[in-house]
């Protein structure tokens, strides 16, 4: 899951220094890295530190949020320790049909998803 969000924010990276007419070296020298460092943010290849997104944000005018836009609907988190064993609790506290009933639909989920 990481991946894919660091993937996001230098989509977005990239797409703003683009509009902006800026250069990888530009935007670089803006944040004190090297236009290596910025590639590497946009390609996802690397993680951006919350100190230099800060600068990066500042140096692209705009707002930290901006690079979060869109990514809530992409990457959902996983379940936590506690919703997963709440499920299985409130799963084991079910009656014998009820329980069938609620397999059959997570089955039907399932395959809604992998379609």
């Amino acid at each position: 899951m990481s991946d894919e969000i660091d993937f996001h924010l230098g989509k977005r990276m990239r797409r703003r220094r683009r509009l902006l007419g800026l250069t990888q070296q530009q935007l670089a020298d803006a944040c004190g890295v090297r236009f290596q460092q910025i590639q590497k943010y946009e390609c996802g290849a690397n993680r951006v530190s919350a100190a230099r997104l800060w600068k990066i944000a500042g140096a692209l005018e705009v707002q930290m949020n901006y690079f979060f836009e869109g990514l809530a609907e992409a990457a959902s988190p996983p379940a936590t320790r506690d919703e997963s064993a709440d499920l299985v609790r409130t799963y084991h506290a079910l009656g014998e049909r009820p329980r069938r009933r609620l397999v059959e639909v997570a089955r039907a989920l399932g395959r809604d998803d992998a379609a």
